[in-house]
């Protein structure tokens, strides 16, 4: 397990995607748990196995593909992350987040990362998209920083700023594109949790008791560190099930729920993607 990258590594991993590919990305995407078929659309892609990459981490978990697509969606320029690593199966928080030093190396300016997640709200239903407004960075006030360890001077500060870690522009154009395609669009505040187990009864309570409207295992390390370099972020969060706070609980989680749940999600999700990358 590696705990610190260099800047050699990032720019050896991209020389060798570069090798491949003359397109220069412009927008990045990570895919979530059963949201993969996002990037059949791309045209004329690219693919490129994870393994062909320097120190790119590879998924173990069923519904990440481990593969990297480069093409044009809606005529921009893309880079997509077909399934990415979690800290669960044993990655560190650098590994996990290489990727995004990467596609920050390629020259991607805006990051859009997608999820499956739980859902906490009263107001959700399973097959909902919530847009991301904000995050609790919790598994990361625990120490599990991606940005510990030396600072990369040239890709960002000491202390980055988190005040607006989802990009206010962004969120706006994807509301308009839900409402203009009548795609129901939530909103909230996402959590990652280190996982790999589903919450207790009390950790839901404790968990909604801090504000929070979906639970996952992913995502916020990713933000953390393009939002160090500058990166602009769109975040959406696929509503795979519903946790019960209160009252007996009506059934197991399974990862076989979420798998289903997102392949449902995908339509939804792929209009709200499409029509901002139309408006960039």
């Amino acid at each position: 397990m590696t705990e610190f990258f260099s800047e050699t590594d990032f720019e050896t991993a991209a020389d060798v995607i570069r090798g491949k590919t003359a397109l220069h990305p412009r927008v990045g995407m990570i895919l979530g748990t059963g949201l993969n078929p996002m990037a059949d659309a791309v045209v004329e892609g690219t693919i490129i196995p994870y393994n062909e990459i320097p120190h790119f981490p590879r998924p173990t978990v069923e519904g990440h593909q481990g593969r990297l697509v480069i093409g044009m969606l809606e005529d921009q320029p893309v880079v997509i992350m077909q399934g990415r690593a979690h800290y669960y199966e044993g990655y560190s928080m650098a590994e996990v987040t290489f990727p995004v030093r990467v596609m920050q190396v390629l020259g991607i300016e805006i990051l859009i990362v997608t999820n499956a997640a739980g859902g906490l709200s009263a107001d959700f239903r399973a097959g909902d998209v919530m847009l991301i407004d904000d995050h609790i960075n919790l598994i990361g006030m625990g120490g599990a920083s991606p940005l510990r360890g030396p600072n990369l001077d040239s890709f960002g500060p000491r202390f980055p700023d988190m005040s607006e870690p989802y990009d206010a522009q962004l969120r706006c154009l994807a509301q308009e594109v839900a409402q203009d395609a009548r795609v129901p669009l939530q909103h909230g505040v996402y959590i990652c949790l280190a996982g790999p187990s589903f919450e207790t009864p009390a950790d839901l309570r404790f968990l909604r008791g801090i504000g929070v409207d979906a639970v996952g295992m992913s995502t916020v390390p990713e933000v953390t560190v393009a939002r160090h370099s500058g990166t602009r972020v769109l975040g959406l969060s696929g509503i795979t099930n519903i946790a019960v706070v209160d009252g007996p609980p009506v059934g197991e989680t399974t990862h076989e729920e979420v798998l289903e749940a997102g392949m449902l999600l995908v339509p939804r999700m792929m209009q709200i993607i499409r029509g901002v990358l139309r408006q960039l």
